[in-house]
């Protein structure tokens, strides 16, 4: 007859094999996962894809949706770190799938990625170039069916703020002192922040705040302020008083918020820590109004109408060279080239961003459009036509003629230009041939500049709406 502990012996030993095999099975069929370095990006992002789970030493293929983009091998835990995929050329806004799947069998595991494309800023991006290169839904043959999807009041007179659309939310300043971020497809209201005045600058968007500037409580006060808020609330998180920045916007690079103030405060330009408004430095510029700073290569172009064209040091704010010319717009940079349109003279130059030499001038009418860069081509509006020229000898391709002053700034994309006029007309050009491929009638006129981005177009125009165009 067993004792009790020798009848314990066996039942202990017998439980501790259950639950072995227990974890055993459990890891056996433990379901295979996988880690994307990123959920959301442009069509040609980059991925990198980690998984757990797999087969030991088996291989795995890694699919953006159908696309077979890479195949790994799991080491001895059925594990792989970093394989690299990408979201295609052609893949359009919207939620896809990135699968590891084992060969000769069917496990595997899968993860979403939104593809969509984010203009952050008045230029798109800091260089100034207001090219999207990421568009695959408009093109030539479809924006002939652009219609008016919403347009949203915005209780002021007039519109002249350029909207940003990031993370599926249109952000737009307008002259009723109040900021607004709608909802980029259906246009509801989302939030709407009240500044101090009048807010004609357009917002740049990163790190999930929203950064404007506003003028001044009334002419000469020097009250106007660079504030950032909550992308998500609308809720304040810093600002800072720059005096009358009017309709310059903020152009935000590495962390740093560049931004002009007029001379009825100052003249200068500032550099401002993003996270916290902290002034890291500023330039006297002594100009009349404020204009949009462009950032590339750690340089600051800028110009001012006190006859001067500016190259800073994006670090010190130091001084690197300047060029005497009287300019209302702001600077474009690409393949070492500074483009900036000029009032008096009244010129559209090519300068070397190293020294601010005089590559090649082209004789303009008065310039209050900021030139756009693409594929070998500048963009700009000049009275009332758009002109495009070979970026690299200012020679004249083809000339648009608008019915009226073409103040908004012209935006690329897909092959694709789009441009305001006074005439009250918006326009969609063909950027090969300057051919008109779609007009859309608004009245009044609009000092605001398209954003296009995710198949669709947004501009605030001067009856006080912002509007948004979608297939």
């Amino acid at each position: 007859m067993l004792t009790p502990r020798k009848r314990s012996q066996p039942i202990t030993f017998f439980a501790r094999l259950c639950v072995a095999c227990l974890l055993l099975c459990g890891l056996a069929s433990a379901a295979p996962s996988i880690i994307l370095s990123k959920k959301s990006g442009p069509p040609t992002s980059g991925i990198l894809v980690s998984a757990r789970g797999f087969e030991p030493n088996v291989g795995v293929d890694i699919y953006f949706d159908t696309k077979d983009e890479a195949l790994v091998v799991t080491n001895g835990k059925g594990e792989f770190d970093n394989a690299k995929a990408h979201a295609p050329r052609s893949a359009h806004p919207g939620q896809h799938w990135v699968t590891a799947l084992e060969r000769n069998n069917d496990k595997g595991a899968q993860e979403p990625f939104l593809v969509q494309t984010d203009w952050s800023q008045f230029h798109f991006d800091a260089d100034g170039t207001r090219l999207n290169p990421y568009e695959n839904v408009l093109n030539r043959r479809t924006v002939r069916d652009l219609g008016v999807r919403w347009k949203k009041y915005l209780t002021g007179t007039y519109d002249e703020s350029s909207p940003a659309v990031v993370n599926g939310i249109v952000y737009t300043g307008s002259d009723s002192d109040y900021v607004y971020a709608f909802n980029a497809r259906s246009g509801t209201l989302l939030w709407r922040h009240k500044a101090i005045s009048y807010v004609l600058s357009s917002p740049a968007v990163a790190n999930g705040l929203v950064y404007l500037g506003s003028t001044d409580t009334k002419v000469g006060a020097g009250d106007g302020k660079m504030f950032a808020l909550d992308a998500k609330t609308g809720s304040e998180r810093w600002s800072y008083t720059v005096g009358d920045v009017g309709d310059s916007s903020p152009t935000v690079v590495n962390g740093v918020v560049y931004i002009a103030a007029a001379s009825n405060h100052d003249g200068k330009v500032y550099a401002l820590n993003a996270r916290t408004g902290g002034l890291l430095w500023s330039f006297v510029t002594g100009s009349l109004g404020a204009y949009t700073p462009t950032v590339a290569n750690g340089v600051v172009y800028i110009g001012s109408d006190n006859y001067n064209v500016y190259a800073l040091n994006a670090d010190t704010g130091a001084l690197l060279w300047s060029l005497p010319a009287e300019v209302f717009t702001s600077p474009a940079v690409a393949d070492g080239l500074v483009y900036v349109a000029a009032w008096n003279p009244m010129e559209l130059y090519a300068l070397n961003a190293s020294t601010g030499a005089v590559v090649w001038s082209y004789p303009l009418g008065f310039a209050y459009s900021s030139p756009a860069v693409a594929h070998g081509v500048v963009y700009v509006g000049s009275s009332d036509d758009v002109e495009a020229l070979n970026m690299y000898t200012g020679d004249l391709l083809w000339r648009f003629q608008a019915g009226y002053t073409v103040v908004s700034s012209p935006a690329v994309a897909n092959g694709v230009v789009y441009v305001a006029a006074n005439d009250g007309n918006a326009y969609a050009l063909d950027a090969h041939t300057g051919s008109e491929l779609w007009r859309y009638a608004l009245g009044n006129g609009a000092y605001s500049s398209f954003a296009v981005v995710n198949g669709w177009a947004y501009i605030g125009w001067l009856d006080g709406n912002v509007y948004a165009f979608g297939l």
